[in-house]
């Protein structure tokens, strides 16, 4: 999917500078290089969004925060951008005999934030509307409360037992006990089970609190493990340790949460 857009943009791009620069003299490799410089160091730091919109995720719950985070983010996010690009394309100018002007640096860092800006948010779009055709696709999960499955005067302090599965207009169940591992996924927790994953609409810490700790454990800021599931525990030189699923997966264990490991063993 990003190959094809960043691929469709530089295209689009080229056709562009071309226009706009015509009655100019430059080789017909130029335009190719001015785009495919700035797309190829957009693509590279994509991970880097995503990582930093891990961290803020864009909710109704945090949005002025998480936003204004980003909004400032747009700036170093730029300047790299624009460094990179300009490197790149001084060291093929270089090779080929020639010299890359970039003009007057203020002015043109301030143009070239501008489209930055642009471009930031509109693959933070993307990246939010992949994930929300995706969920519809998968399905997305809620808990079943105790309110929902017993009669109020038997209700307890219950653990949920059961999972609500809502996929392209159909509901089914799935057992609690059956998940093998969760992953905090922005918004949201994607819950792994029998090669799939289900999306939870939540944070880790309120369905931790939801689930039974004795079948569920913590092991990372990110990660929660059904001990059902658990292979082997290899620790590492660094203090933390490496989980290895029955399912062949690997999740980090920090060591913060290695002492709650203990006490329930």
């Amino acid at each position: 999917m990003w190959c094809l857009f960043f691929a469709v943009q530089v295209l689009a791009n080229m056709t562009v500078a071309s226009i706009d620069n015509q009655g100019q003299h430059f080789e017909t490799w130029e335009p190719l290089l001015w785009e495919s410089s700035s797309a190829v160091v957009m693509a590279c730091m994509v991970p880097l969004m995503l990582m930093f919109d891990k961290r803020y995720p864009i909710q109704f719950s945090s949005l002025k925060t998480h936003l204004l985070a980003h909004l400032l983010f747009t700036v170093p996010f730029s300047i790299v951008h624009v460094l990179a690009m300009v490197g790149i394309r001084k060291v093929v100018y270089w090779y080929s005999g020639g010299y890359y002007d970039f003009g007057h640096w203020p002015t043109q860092l301030f143009y070239e934030y501008l489209k930055d800006f642009r471009s930031y948010f509109s693959l933070l779009a993307l990246v939010y509307l992949y994930r929300f055709i995706l969920f519809r696709l998968q399905g997305e999960a809620s808990l079943l409360d105790a309110s929902e499955t017993t009669p109020a005067n038997e209700q307890t302090s219950i653990q949920p037992e059961h999972l609500l599965v809502k996929k392209l207009g159909k509901e089914f169940l799935i057992r609690v006990q059956e998940i093998e591992w969760l992953e905090a996924c922005g918004n949201y927790v994607n819950l792994h089970l029998a090669g799939r994953a289900y999306p939870y609409r939540g944070t880790m810490k309120s369905l931790e609190s939801k689930l039974d700790s004795s079948q569920f454990l913590r092991v990372h800021r990110s990660y929660m493990v059904n001990y059902g599931h658990i292979a082997s525990i290899e620790p590492l030189e660094s203090g933390d340790a490496k989980i290895q699923l029955r399912q062949n997966q690997e999740l980090p264990f920090s060591r913060r949460y290695r002492a709650e490991l203990k006490e329930v063993l």
